[in-house]
């Protein structure tokens, strides 16, 4: 129940960013919604069926579609405040990566993967709606840009991983794993760090 809890948590943070691309975009509510449901659901959707968890919890438990449903129409129809609170939605994304990087993890740790796949599969649940957001709204994806986006998330999963085969409680699994991901990310945020990018002409 707890992990399930960060997940619905996860994914209402991400489905709010997903339907502001659209309004920004000057798309209709109904690109709105589809970008809000697979920036919330595309992440844990790709991992469930990697690690063989079918049908896919966003297709078996109902609160999984209405959570990205509701978190699009209230974005929506009140972007115009929403957009005022750009901060805190900045915020707010960089937790709704740690929890889904911790949750993702630790799910597939569950499933009997190892340290490693279970860390990648960690971070492809963090990461992953976000970049079918971008592919749909015909962006180049946030990670590919310079943002550490990916890598943070990948460190938050690690952690979680390891304390957890360590035999730690997984609530404490999980909050160390969210704080390492969240603190990362936001000191990227505010110190404006990037990933290294190629310097000069392109050379092919």
């Amino acid at each position: 129940m707890f992990l399930v809890v960060l997940d619905l948590a996860g994914i209402f943070v991400f489905a709010v960013t997903g339907a502001l691309v659209a309004v920004r975009k000057n798309l209709d509510v109904f690109a709105a919604l589809v970008l809000a449901g697979v920036t919330g659901l595309g992440g844990g959707f790709i991992r469930d069926v990697l690690i063989g968890a079918t049908p896919p919890a966003a297709l078996a438990d109902w609160r999984y579609l209405l959570v990205p449903v509701g978190a699009g129409l209230v974005t929506f129809f009140f972007h115009s405040m929403v957009g005022r609170l750009e901060r805190v939605v900045t915020v707010l994304d960089a937790c709704g990566l740690a929890l889904f990087c911790v949750t993702g993890a630790l799910k597939a740790v569950s499933y009997g993967l190892g340290p490693v796949p279970a860390a990648l599969l960690g971070m492809l649940t963090g990461i992953g709606g976000g970049i079918l957001r971008d592919v749909l709204a015909g962006r180049v994806p946030v990670i590919f840009d310079g943002v550490l986006y990916a890598t943070p998330a990948l460190a938050g999963a690690a952690v979680a991983v390891v304390l957890d085969r360590a035999g730690l409680p997984v609530e404490v699994a999980a909050t160390a794993g969210f704080v390492t991901c969240v603190g990362w990310r936001l000191l990227a945020l505010l110190r404006g760090w990037r990933a290294p990018m190629p310097r000069g002409p392109a050379s092919v």
